[in-house]
């Protein structure tokens, strides 16, 4: 039986991700991944028992990352308008940075992919996001409404100017994600 190297398994992560992003969906392969990632096709059995497992596990992966980023600096005492801000300009960083796992994951949520894995799992990664949500919301700081709605205008607003930056439309820079956030503050609050 061979053992699990956590270097193998991060180089066919990112292969996975950069061909996604490449290639599309359709067009993937174990193969392709392997010889990307520099390892030998049954290598990547030894890590996942198919395409669909390697998948599903690649978008928790990145769906975990993006979250802890999210969170970061929010605590308990965090007053809500600051958290929101804060939430905001985390994501705003997070997806700049990693423009490669920002692209795998909009690809895989427009995918059919998606529903057909019943990727439930990755809901715990953004519970503290929807009690953050809920705490405003007893303070009456922000609309009675479903909290994924009032999520919505945080999350969108951010991707949507990350998407014009990487086309080269615009600049997200601070000046903008102060714009937005402001935008998306007037939006949700009670």
């Amino acid at each position: 039986m061979r053992h699990k190297d956590d270097n193998k398994s991060e180089a066919i992560f990112q292969a996975t991700i950069q061909l996604l992003n490449e290639i599309g969906f359709s067009d993937i392969s174990m193969s392709k991944i392997a010889k990307r990632a520099n390892v030998s096709p049954s290598t990547i059995y030894v890590y996942f028992e198919n395409k669909e497992d390697m998948l599903k596990k690649l978008y928790l992966n990145v769906k975990e990352k993006m979250s802890l980023k999210m969170l970061h600096g929010i605590n308990e005492t965090t007053p809500i308008q600051a958290g929101f801000e804060l939430i905001m300009s985390n994501l705003k960083d997070f997806v700049l940075d990693n423009k490669d796992y920002f692209l795998f994951l909009e690809q895989f949520t427009n995918s059919p992919l998606i529903a057909r894995m019943c990727l439930d799992e990755s809901i715990g990664f953004f519970r503290t996001l929807h009690e953050f949500v809920q705490k405003g919301q007893q303070q009456q700081l922000l609309k009675q409404v479903d909290a994924n709605l009032l999520l919505m205008y945080c999350y969108y607003p951010v991707t949507q100017m990350a998407k014009e930056h990487f086309k080269g439309a615009v600049v997200f820079n601070q000046e903008k994600l102060k714009e937005i956030t402001q935008m998306s503050w007037d939006a949700i609050q009670a």
